[in-house]
Order: structure tokens, then sequence, then C-alpha cells
């Protein structure tokens, strides 16, 4: 080697520091940017078109082709994202969604209706909280209450055996289980419209129940959730 390069002293690289103004949070955000901006290098690009959104297409499981409830809510698809359909018949879930759906709009209601007006006379239960008023209630009055439940599913079983149905519009049955004023609709147009008002009422009770029990529990997780008393 010649002198020139004996002499000549190596490089060094400095040390790299990080401004103290530039967190983690930020290196994350351009890392993840600049994988974006690698990603789209390599797509297709699309002249005078846009690139139509992403769909959540779920396969019909067999038996739910044509079930009603499948509108606007769902995207007018099958909606099923946990995939439980395989393993839950069409029928046991419709009575389910309806079952539930049913208990909580009369309990949705029942939830305000002490706050309105008022409790029953009763030396057990004092508060106007339902959650409270569970914990409050007579061990009697527990029993006289699964007592009527057990006499709604008897003769809800009873008019299944005698081929009425009590999930609204059943094709081939002889009509509602319960209809004791008469209100259900004669003709098939109605009967459908009317099983899907109460399908969305439900499924809207099932909602508004959840996220009563939620606030309760967790104070402020229900927007625009207050005190009965600023309505009234």
């Amino acid at each position: 080697l010649c002198k020139h390069h004996q002499n000549k002293k190596p490089k060094t690289i400095k040390h790299l520091s990080i401004h103290p103004s530039i967190t983690m949070k930020t290196v994350v955000v351009l890392a993840v940017a600049s994988s974006l901006a690698s990603v789209n290098a390599f797509a297709p690009s699309q002249k005078g078109a846009s690139a139509p959104l992403p769909t959540l297409k779920m396969e019909v499981t067999d038996g739910y082709e044509g079930m009603l409830g499948t509108t606007v809510e769902t995207g007018d698809a099958f909606w099923d994202p946990l995939e439980l359909s395989p393993y839950v018949p069409a029928d046991w879930a419709r009575k389910a969604e309806l079952s539930n759906g049913r208990s909580a709009m009369l309990a949705t209601v029942g939830w305000f209706f002490p706050q309105i007006f008022g409790t029953f006379d009763s030396n057990d239960v004092t508060t106007t909280n339902p959650i409270d008023a569970i914990l409050q209630a007579d061990p009697q009055w527990w029993a006289q209450f699964f007592l009527l439940c057990g006499v709604f599913e008897f003769v809800k079983y009873q008019k299944e055996l005698e081929g009425f149905s009590y999930l609204g519009f059943t094709e081939g049955s002889k009509g509602p289980a319960i209809d004791y004023l008469y209100f259900y609709p004669k003709t098939e147009e109605k009967q459908k419209d009317i099983a899907m008002k109460e399908l969305k009422n439900a499924r809207l009770g099932m909602i508004a129940f959840a996220s009563l029990v939620s606030e309760h529990f967790l104070p402020g997780s229900v927007p625009f959730y207050g005190p009965i008393e600023q309505y009234i």
C-alpha cells in the first residue's frame, strides 16, 4: 500500500440520536406509512375508475336460506360473523332470538316503569334501580316468577304440538300461538310485515337492555344517557 493510504485514518460512523420530540408513536406511524407506500407501489393502477370497497360476504348455512330478518341492518345479506350457524339449527336460532328479544322489550319497559310510576307497596324492595331491586327481592317472589315463566313455556309447548307457532309468520302453521285480541293479520303479506316489525323491535330491545345494564355497571359508557328525571 502507498504511504497515502497508510496514513489515512479510517472513517467512523457517528452515533445516531433521536430528537426528544420524536416519540415512539411517531416512529410507529412513520413505519406503517412507509410499509403501506411500499405495498401500494406493487398494486396495479386503475385508470378512470376507483377500486371497489371490500365487502364481507358470508356463506349461507343450510336452513337459513330466505330466512325472515335479512334486511338493511345486516346489509341485506346473511350475517353470521362468529360462524355459529353450522352448529345451530335455524328454527332453534329464531326461537332463541325472538324469546330473548321479547323478554328484552319487556325488561326495557320494566327498567323505566318504577322510575316514572314508583314501586308497589313492598317492605323488601325499596329502590327504583332494577339491578338493586333484584338483590332486594324476597326469595318467595323469585319462586313465583319462575313458576310464571314455566306456565308460559308450557302454553307455548302445547300450542306447538297443536300446530300453532309463536314465531310470528311461519309457513304451514295454523297461526300464532297466542292472539286473544285477534290482531294477527289474515293475509300472508301483512303477516310477514308484522313479523318483521316484531323482529326489528326485538333486536332493538336486546341492544337497549344491554346498554342499560352496561350503563349501570360502567357509568358513562352509554352516550346521551342520564337520570330519567331530566326527561320528564
